[in-house]
């Protein structure tokens, strides 16, 4: 065990939680005993158990019915190392969507998949599809290490980002859950084939080092109590900032010599943007360069940064148990040595990087040996059939026409890869067919860079609208661009219906974080490639006034930019403060010459009352209906 002291967090008592993980056998109990019963929900304690089985138990708010009971319904999450999904398992998710879903799926921003609406009765068989049907939902939620995320470039002849992919399976194979609970529960005790377990990581997990395992336990890295809370890797290439690596608990940048043969990894640690609105102990944070090791003891440096994490997070307050909030306590320092204890040896210096940018891989490309990938772009992750929209048709025949791996991506969306030159022609056609297009640069640039996460009606955490409002706040967006004379401008913008910050937020040029129902707190100032932090502009804009709250930032970027520069890094130079001098002494009719004076009209209260009401309901600003109205009423007096 633990050589070290324990940390004062200790003596404290533990949180609810950490008795139910405790308590559960494993992970075992009560799921095993209530997926048993014919009800249509879990008891408290089984739900939270049941994220470390992948899953979360969710309410359909827009089927509630006062007096009646919860519509209660399941998101089922696979965990997808480096974004992989092999043929076989995608049409077999296409298939439990179709049967036991809403008819879509949903590619996540840790290159996994979501499905939604699935019932209690449902679940075992949904789950036991997945499983044997090489894929898998064990770890991706729950307090462990998530999805390892990687870039999704299948580059053949960059080896760097084959050793990113290779790396990122392994880890998340030393760190998967060992219970047995998962294939008990789920799979009546049969441990679905699967590859057999790199040698290297089985004798990895085992290797004690310095207290790093837990012995004569069911979980020999975690033990009876896992992790302190959700805990997030990905490994990636020098420059490559497409998995957003300073969000992440724990990075590895893989770093190869001249003849590109791989010699060890960079590591950062201590990212996350979890926070809780009116609770400023809690907040985003970038993860810090910590050091680097040789190939040969990566595993073990990333058991010794868990190992860390596992004893010294704090266990008593959830809002305070990821790792960004112990190396903040801690210091950079400080933790480096606790994690050298761990792992018996110094952390070598740092290696020199390139600056990190942004890469989606959207649209056809050369994949380095004589065969091809394609990125398509996935609105807000949501693979559907809408009208004469029919992505998910289109993929589905894709898949079984050509035999495709796809490689998920963190800005959920997804490439094929490992195509035939002579294949193109004929995946353009069926893409065609159902209206879905292959070229990038025919993308709105605000779609195409943006994100946002499912918040309502059935995420427990969301306060307001955010998959299903953005697509409106972008052409209003877009609109009020035009409108000032900025129509080639775009940047990155992120939604999320919570402070949880699933869609990264707080990474993006332009942050919109749910507050208030129809409300936003709205950062502004993160890298266009996600390399700093946003910060907060303002806690509480309803929607309705985006345009007359936006206009002003907008007029004085155009303004005052330095040439070429991005929003947010003009938000960053000027500061707050000037923003907001100079939004506080705007006046609308004088900043632009083609702009038309406005007049302004009394209304009766009721009227406005009324307009509002509308408005709020139709999404649109007050202004518009008001306009849209007068030009019909005199319309018909010609």
């Amino acid at each position: 065990m633990v050589k070290s002291a324990p940390s004062p967090i200790a003596t404290r008592k533990p949180s609810k939680v950490e008795g139910i993980k405790e308590n559960s056998n494993f992970l075992r109990e009560p799921i095993a005993t209530e997926i048993l019963q014919d009800t249509t929900h879990f008891t408290e304690n089984a739900v939270q158990l049941l994220k470390f089985h992948g899953s979360y138990q969710q309410d359909n708010r827009d089927n509630r019915t006062k007096g009646q009971e919860k519509d209660y319904q399941f998101m089922l999450r696979t965990k997808n190392p480096g974004g992989l999904v092999p043929p076989q398992l995608y049409l077999a998710l296409d298939k439990i969507a179709d049967e036991y879903g809403n008819q879509t799926l949903r590619a996540t921003t840790r290159q996994g998949f979501q499905l939604h609406g699935i019932l209690k009765k449902n679940l075992k068989t949904a789950i036991a599809t997945i499983v044997n049907n090489l894929g898998s939902t064990l770890g991706a939620c729950g307090d462990i290490n998530r999805n390892v995320m990687a870039p999704p470039a299948p580059f053949k002849n960059r080896p760097e980002y084959q050793y990113a992919w290779e790396y990122a399976q392994n880890i998340a194979d030393l760190l998967s859950a060992q219970t047995g609970a998962y294939y008990e529960i789920w799979l009546d005790g049969e441990k679905a084939i699967s590859a057999e377990e790199n040698p290297e990581v089985k004798a990895a997990r085992q290797r004690n080092g310095n207290g790093t395992i837990i012995h004569n336990n069911e979980e020999p890295i975690y033990g009876t109590h896992y992790m302190p809370r959700k805990f997030k890797i990905c490994v990636t290439v020098p420059g490559d900032n497409s998995v957003d690596l300073y969000s992440q608990d724990l990075t590895l940048v893989v770093i190869t010599n001249k003849k590109k043969q791989l010699e060890g990894f960079n590591i950062f640690a201590g990212g996350g943007l979890g926070r809780t609105h009116g609770k400023e102990e809690t907040f985003a944070r970038l993860a810090d360069p910590i050091g680097y090791v040789a190939k040969d003891d990566v595993y073990d440096i990333v058991k010794a940064i868990v190992a860390t994490q596992r004893d010294y997070g704090d266990r008593t307050d959830r809002r305070h148990a990821r790792l960004k909030y112990l190396i903040n306590d801690w210091g950079v320092d400080k933790f480096r040595a606790q994690v050298e204890e761990y792992f018996g040896k110094s952390v070598e210096a740092f290696k020199p990087l390139p600056e990190f940018k942004y890469y989606d891989f959207l649209g056809w490309n050369e994949q380095g040996d004589g065969k091809l990938f394609l990125g398509i772009s996935i609105e807000n992750g949501r693979i559907k059939d809408e009208g004469s929209f029919q992505l998910k048709t289109a993929l589905r025949e894709i898949v079984e026409q050509f035999n495709l791996s796809i490689r998920l991506t963190p800005n959920h969306n997804l490439i094929f890869y490992d195509i035939e030159p002579d294949s193109k022609q004929a995946i353009q056609d069926i893409l065609s067919r159902h209206g879905v297009g292959d070229d990038p640069s025919k993308i709105e640039p605000l779609v195409r860079y943006a994100m946002a996460c499912p918040a309502l009606p059935t995420c427990g955490l969301a306060i307001t609208e955010s998959e299903r409002a953005i697509p409106g706040i972008l052409e209003r967006v877009r609109a009020l661009l035009d409108k000032i004379g900025l129509q080639n401008e775009h940047f990155v913008v992120r939604m999320t219906g919570c402070p949880n910050g699933c869609a990264r937020p707080y990474l993006a040029e332009l942050g919109f974080v749910g507050s208030a129902p129809e409300s936003y707190q709205l950062w502004l100032g993160g890298s266009p490639n996600q390399t700093r932090l946003a910060q907060p502009y303002t806690d509480k804009l309803h929607h309705n006034d985006l345009e007359s709250f936006l206009e002003p930032i907008f007029v004085y970027f155009k303004k005052s930019r330095k040439s070429k520069e991005r929003f947010g890094d003009f938000c960053d130079r000027v500061g707050f403060d000037a923003i907001r001098e100079f939004a506080t002494s705007y006046e609308p009719n004088t900043a632009n010459a083609a702009n038309k004076s406005r007049h302004r009209v009394n209304l009766k209260e009721e009227v406005y009352s009324k307009l509002k009401e509308v408005a709020q309901s139709q999404g649109k600003p007050m202004t518009q209906l008001v306009t849209e109205a007068l030009e019909a009423y005199f319309q018909n007096l010609s």
